[in-house]
């Protein structure tokens, strides 16, 4: 987004896009698998952050077999390559405190796996939180929960006490990449929550696109949708450490264009154009 902001600055999108996305706070992606420059380029973030007094906060989106071969298919080879790859972006974390969201739909999409190709996912999941820990034990590492239109909030915990939130996790996260209103994200969640019963466990939730609510069942690449909430920690609720901006709005889910690719016509329209 802020490449296309520098090389359209007398596009009539740009203001817009600007004034109501490119100033708020967002996740970074490291969804490209690039083991010889994962390092560098945590830290890229993680030192830029430290340097203006903020907390970063970075999506690791690498697990094997990603969204099931989906429009945002890819991910690491396999599962030794993945855990590799992770002390590699651990070892960018630095020591200042950060928010990792580990691996979107890695515990609400697991459809495609058989059982032993699900236990070793879960597996790999506690043991790459463990990684992030050793590295940096300031980094808080946050579990998929899907949202709130998805699953519910007891096969939710159900699945994330299998795959070990309890032992290795800080929290869960929900509505990445979705549309669902704030307050069903946070009655969904504090219901997880609940489901888990550790009260040490806390959630964030993705606010980027969630201003008007889903459209229906469409999830991919809707239009009329809304930026949402600005991303804060002050959330009034002690079981929900932020609002996030972890999707950047902006960029497309699969099927306006390839997954993750920047869309000025969609960022247009969720900044009120």
């Amino acid at each position: 987004m802020h490449a296309w902001l520098a090389d359209h600055p007398g596009d009539y999108r740009s203001g817009l896009i600007a004034e109501r996305i490119a100033s708020r706070p967002q996740a970074v992606w490291f969804a490209n698998y690039e083991p010889a420059t994962v390092t560098a380029d945590v830290a890229d973030v993680t030192g830029a952050a430290a340097a203006a007094g903020e907390v970063p906060v970075l999506v690791s989106y690498m697990i094997p077999n990603r969204d099931c071969g989906g429009a945002s298919a890819g991910g690491a080879p396999n599962f030794p390559s993945y855990l590799d790859w992770t002390e590699d972006f651990a070892a960018g974390l630095g020591s200042g405190p950060a928010v990792v969201i580990l691996e979107p739909d890695s515990l609400a999409l697991t459809t495609c796996l058989g059982s032993s190709e699900r236990a070793e996912r879960f597996a790999s999941l506690g043991e790459a939180a463990d990684i992030i820990h050793a590295a940096n034990p300031r980094a808080r590492v946050y579990f998929d929960a899907g949202h709130s239109g998805w699953h519910a909030p007891a096969t939710m915990a159900a699945t994330l006490r299998e795959a070990g939130v309890l032992q290795h996790g800080d929290g869960i996260y929900s509505n990445v990449s979705n549309y669902h209103y704030t307050a069903n994200e946070v009655t969904f969640a504090r219901n997880v929550l609940a489901s888990l019963g550790d009260p040490d466990l806390r959630a964030v939730i993705d606010t980027s696109r969630n201003g008007n609510g889903p459209a229906g069942s469409a999830w991919c690449d809707p239009h009329g949708r809304l930026v949402g909430q600005s991303p804060t920690a002050a959330t009034g609720d002690d079981r929900i450490d932020a609002y996030l901006w972890i999707k950047r709005p902006g960029e497309l889910d699969g099927c306006d264009g390839p997954a993750g690719s920047f869309s000025p016509d969609m960022a247009y329209e969720l900044a009120g154009g």
